[in-house]
């Protein structure tokens, strides 16, 4: 597999999870409160807070963050899918 396969796998990934996330909750926003909005709207946080380092003349920030649902994973294993058929 060459290397500009594998960053276009990787970033196909990265779009599918971010907009897979943001269906997820634009769905869930329009769903009557129930099972079906509890499924679109739950996600699971991985990562942490920013955490901020303060020195005199100089600051940092760090900070990662991954929020997983549903819609999110759903698309994901959908691009896998889709480059497992298609390249692989």
């Amino acid at each position: 597999m060459k290397r500009r396969e594998l960053t276009f796998i990787i970033v196909a990934l990265v779009l599918g999870a971010v907009i897979g996330g943001l269906v997820g909750d634009i769905i869930g926003t329009f769903l009557p409160a129930g099972a079906a909005k509890t499924v679109f709207t739950k996600s699971i946080e991985i990562g942490f807070n920013t955490v901020k380092v303060d020195l005199y003349a100089v600051s940092f920030t760090f900070g990662l963050l991954l929020r997983i649902n549903f819609m999110s994973m759903l698309v994901v294993i959908l691009v896998i899918i889709y480059f497992r058929w298609w390249y692989l």
